[in-house]
């Protein structure tokens, strides 16, 4: 287990552009907005060759009267700093000590914890006379730094750790020594069984999207089986990518929450167009996205955008239609009228209707994730696509263009994740997208292909006397 450093604070002294410093990366939103982190993020920071996990936080009120948001931020914040081994309390060295600071002090002591005192904004000044003031919060001598700029952060981190790394260095050696002891073992077995081991420690990258507020927090939730990220009855709850590793039937899983996505016009701010654009990201590098919808709500325009634009990314896809418990037979019929009308492109995806808060109809949802996946990568055989090929062309020939009928040759897989069909013959170009379609269909029906996006490519061949 690596060392788990968590970075505590009030609002907006700092903390997310500590922790993308400290993660070199930019996975936690920054602005000069108050209470723009919410949910806890992971990352990984290390020291030469000792590694860590950096836990980012929201602001924390712990006698907090902002309402119900605040007090899942705060309750959020507390689940950290108990899971945590050392803890660095950010505090504002421009604004100076405010009755906050008194109070998370006081909480942060009696946690049991290490703490460390981290005086940040202090760019050029810092000499003591600076930030002499913080001596009152009683935790230490300070370190003066400034995150955003790295003045001090190297030497503030070196000795933060210098401590936790002899301990890690002493697991360290107990761990070597119980892997030397094993290892006589596994010479013995045969080199398949280790090409097994590292097959099953590989994740499956799982986003969950949609509009704002259909449920996505909920459901990501529900899946963990724990309250790990704010799930709140409000529209833009969560504004980062929250990526959370699980398991579930054997499979590891990286399980990303992400920023609900609202039409272009609708973007008010900077800090909502970062929030999609991280959404849009997680989904271009995930194997698998649950499209979520919302039964209460119709379905619109924005829903059948983001359906697009994950097909187009290639992404493996679930539709979860969420909240279906408490709608009507009515209702449920129209609904289905409606995603029949406007999610008809989608007819390769499974539709599934649950209800994330009471965990209903969750399961099957994994299920079908799981076969998505396996549709995605799996393996179409040569001579078999090209049977399915001839097959489709004495049902259905290709419609003549000009005076030459376009002639297809032959199919063969062309990549993977999505599955790829290269069609080798003469004049394809002539081929309009229905013709295409009908292939698609054929093919996925023969190779039982669900959930999964594929790429129908044409390769003409030329004659090589077409010169003489």
């Amino acid at each position: 287990m690596l060392p788990i450093v968590v970075i505590v604070g009030r609002s907006n002294v700092g903390k997310s552009t500590l922790f993308n410093r400290l993660t070199r990366s930019k996975k936690a939103l920054v602005g000069d907005v108050p209470g723009l982190t919410r949910d806890r993020h992971f990352g990984e920071g290390n020291l030469g060759d000792f590694k860590y996990l950096i836990v980012d936080t929201g602001g924390f009120e712990p006698v907090s009267g902002g309402g119900a948001l605040q007090n899942q931020m705060s309750r959020q914040t507390e689940e950290a700093i108990y899971e945590a081994d050392l803890l660095i309390f950010l505090v504002d060295g421009r604004t100076g000590i405010v009755t906050q600071d008194y109070n998370i002090s006081k909480l942060l002591r009696k946690s049991g914890r290490p703490v460390h005192l981290v005086v940040n904004k202090l760019e050029g000044r810092t000499s003591e006379a600076y930030y002499s003031e913080f001596f009152e919060l009683g935790l230490g001598h300070p370190f003066a730094i400034s995150s955003e700029h790295g003045d001090g952060v190297r030497i503030m981190i070196d000795s933060v750790l210098g401590e936790c790394n002899e301990v890690e260095k002493k697991n360290k050696l107990n761990f070597f020594n119980q892997v030397a002891s094993k290892s006589k073992i596994l010479a013995s077995e045969e080199p398949q069984a280790l090409e097994g081991e590292k097959e099953v420690l590989s994740s499956i990258r799982l986003t969950i999207v949609g509009r704002p507020n259909v449920g996505k927090s909920t459901l990501f939730n529900n899946l963990l089986g724990e309250e790990r990220v704010i799930a709140f009855d409000m529209p833009g709850t969560t504004r980062d990518s929250i990526s959370v590793p699980f398991l579930w039937g054997g499979e590891n899983y990286d399980l990303i929450d992400t920023a609900g996505i609202r039409r272009r016009a609708r973007r008010t701010d900077a800090i909502e167009k970062f929030s999609v654009i991280k959404a849009m990201q997680a989904i271009k590098d995930s194997n698998v996205a649950i499209l979520l919808l919302d039964g209460t709500q119709d379905v619109s325009d924005q829903d059948a955008h983001i359906a697009s634009f994950i097909a187009d990314s290639g992404c493996a896809l679930v539709v979860g239609v969420n909240k279906w418990d408490g709608l009507s037979l009515d209702k449920r019929d129209e609904i289905k009228r409606l995603i029949e009308r406007k999610l008809s492109f989608l007819s390769w995806a499974r539709f599934h209707y649950f209800s994330a808060l009471n965990g209903d109809g969750v399961s099957t949802i994994m299920k079908s994730v799981q076969n998505a996946y396996a549709s995605s990568l799996k393996s179409l055989s040569t001579p078999k696509l090209t049977r399915v090929l001839r097959e489709c062309i004495e049902r259905h020939p290709p419609p003549r263009s000009g005076l030459f009928r376009p002639k297809l040759r032959y199919a063969h897989q062309g990549g993977k994740n999505p599955p790829v069909i290269i069609i080798h013959g003469n004049n394809l170009k002539s081929l309009g997208s229905d013709y295409r379609r009908f292939l698609e269909n054929n093919f996925r029906e023969e190779f039982q292909l669900s959930g999964t996006p594929m790429r129908i490519e044409w390769k003409n061949s030329t004659n090589p006397f077409g010169k003489e």
